[in-house]
């Protein structure tokens, strides 16, 4: 892909803040579930409804992309709401780092499973990239003093799961912004529904508070935004590629922000899982697309 100076530039601004977003996440969702200022039910449900606001009002802004008359099913939505629930209770247990680490790993491991299962083959370097990431994940669960919670971990793989199922069913779509507006929107039901169930043991503080809309209305719904503007000036490959910094970032975070410490386990569970995904990804481009592309012999 050739790349004109200015858009080069846009590309990397947009991209560097959407991934600066989604370690945002991660990083606000552990300030305030970390130091009890709100609980984790009040943090899903404030994000998501601060989410669907910013989201809303960037529609109004940007205009409804042409014309456009998409308004995303309830599947992607029920999906959207089983990971910002799942998120939000994994951060109780799980420090910063380790959270964003499993978190987008399951992400792109469920995508490569999810593609194998739907009919894709795939080469044999990536098959050995799925194999030291899912080593990785063995190795950062065996039992030890640093072990994170099993409990959360469970949850943030959930989380991933259900944020890989998403991220799926969005690929092809022509509106991606209109779509995710309109997946916000459809959660508010289910919003409702916990918000009722979960009223005996609301924690509300207003720091709690702002962390949480900051989370939904600035990482989520304008992180969002920003990124389907970077993606418009990167490959798939690439796409994916500069996501498995996002970890990196958090853990950068937590370390600043929560004063975490970063222990030897996790970083080589990181080089694993990380350097697995990279194998697979980099396996597809190299490897079997290089191989389609060379001249016959």
């Amino acid at each position: 892909m050739t790349y004109h100076p200015v858009a080069l530039v846009k590309t990397v601004s947009y991209t560097l803040f959407a991934l600066v977003a989604f370690a945002a996440n991660s990083v606000l969702c552990r300030m305030a579930l970390g130091d009890d200022t709100i609980d984790a039910v009040s943090f899903t449900v404030v994000r998501l409804l601060s989410g669907m606001a910013m989201l809303v009002i960037i529609l109004k802004i940007v205009g409804r992309q042409g014309g456009a008359s998409t308004k995303g099913s309830w599947l992607s939505s029920l999906m959207l709401f089983l990971y910002a629930v799942a998120f939000s209770y994994a951060y109780i247990s799980l420090d910063t780092a380790t959270g964003a680490l499993v978190l987008f790993g399951s992400v792109q491991i469920t995508m490569v499973l999810v593609s194998v299962m739907t009919g894709t083959r795939l080469h044999v370097s990536e098959w050995f990239g799925l194999l030291i990431a899912f080593a990785g994940f063995v190795y950062l669960m065996l039992p030890g003093a640093t072990t994170p919670s099993f409990p959360g971990f469970v949850l943030m793989t959930v989380a991933g799961i259900a944020w890989g199922v998403y991220t799926l069913r969005g690929r092809g779509s022509a509106y991606p912004l209109s779509d995710t507006a309109f997946n916000f929107a459809r959660t508010a039901p289910l919003v409702v529904v916990l918000a009722l169930i979960a009223i005996p043991a609301v924690e509300l503080s207003s720091e709690g508070i702002i962390l949480a809309v900051l989370s939904g209305a600035v990482a989520s719904g304008i992180g969002y935004t920003v990124w389907y503007m970077a993606l418009g000036g990167l490959t798939a490959t690439e796409a994916a590629v500069v996501q498995l910094s996002v970890p990196v970032i958090a853990a950068i975070g937590g370390v600043v922000l929560v004063s975490e410490a970063i222990t030897v386990r996790l970083a080589v569970a990181g080089v694993m899982i990380l350097g697995g995904i990279l194998a697979v990804i980099s396996g597809r481009y190299y490897f079997v697309r290089r191989k389609k592309m060379a001249p016959p012999a």
